[in-house]
């Protein structure tokens, strides 16, 4: 079971995320059918979608990632809501895959180094939070990183990790690591975290040694008092389901409604984040216009 964790130093003064979701990334492969680029780039952008979406406060709060690049990938979407629990979906999943010389993948080639990376914040108020920074280098955790001291101001470190099988692509591990200064943090505190950093090992190095998500963050903050703020289970959450569908399809104008029916008869949707199909034949179709039109 996947486990994310937040901790703070007792001074208040940084505060840590880290995620387990490799067999979130694992289903997500499994869902999409993702090349090993495509898993990886994925897998990267729903462990930050976790980290990030469990810092929102309020219980129905939503996050959504979106990056659109110039690589062959094309868009990486996820959303997340307040307790981790994420989705998401790349436009090219048989996206192929480059490696460095050192045998990991070649995540920026795949996504591309100019674009953007936008993220929405919901909070239910019909006004949501959008920020939008360019990419950095098309790597996800530098991007997430320039986008904090970009658009909130906030020193941060992001660090991704999504280990696959050389052999048979599948997902082995897969996390990530948030820490952030806060206000309190002094020059004193800043020399001992950039320490720390410049000795830690990637993610999932750590993950294959055994070390758990408290103490990775323990590592990162070694030096540091270090009291846990939660600590939840996740999962990969869709959420989909025919309700939505044919109240979304209550939503639109007759004509369009009438529109969505195709020579077979039936009106067809797709789930991006889950791949699952909902079929409407044209008798549920006139059903929704029906009751409608009767309110």
């Amino acid at each position: 079971m996947d486990k994310i964790i937040r901790c703070i130093t007792s001074d208040g003064a940084i505060m840590a995320s880290a995620v387990d979701a490799s067999d979130i990334v694992f289903t997500a492969q499994r869902l999409h059918k993702t090349s090993p680029c495509a898993t990886a780039a994925l897998g990267r952008l729903l462990c930050a979608g976790s980290m990030m979406g469990m810092s929102l406060k309020q219980d129905k709060a939503r996050l959504t990632l979106q990056i659109n690049g110039d690589g062959p990938i094309g868009s990486v979407v996820v959303c997340a809501d307040s307790k981790g629990n994420v989705k998401g979906y790349v436009t090219n999943p048989d996206c192929p895959t480059e490696y460095y010389r050192n045998g990991k993948i070649n995540v920026s080639e795949a996504v591309g180094k100019y674009g953007t990376l936008g993220v929405i914040r919901d909070y239910g108020t019909r006004d949501p939070y959008v920020g939008r920074v360019p990419l950095v280098s098309g790597e996800i955790a530098e991007d997430i990183t320039s986008y904090y001291a970009t658009s909130e101001q906030i020193p941060t470190v992001c660090a991704l990790g999504v280990l696959v099988d050389k052999e048979d692509g599948k997902v082995l591990l897969s996390g990530g690591l948030l820490i952030q200064l806060l206000p309190g943090a002094d020059e004193g505190t800043i020399d001992k975290l950039e320490k720390n950093i410049s000795e830690l090992e990637p993610v999932t190095t750590m993950f294959a040694k055994g070390m758990s998500i408290l103490e990775i963050c323990k590592t990162a903050l070694k030096g540091f008092e270090v009291e846990v703020l939660d600590e939840e289970k996740i999962n990969y959450v869709c959420g989909c389901s025919r309700e939505k569908i044919e109240s979304y399809f209550a939503g639109l104008p007759e004509k369009e409604l009438k529109a969505c029916v195709n020579e077979n008869g039936v009106a067809e949707v797709k789930c991006q984040f889950c791949n699952r199909n909902y079929t409407f034949s044209e008798d549920d179709i006139n059903e929704i216009i029906k009751n409608k039109n009767k309110k």
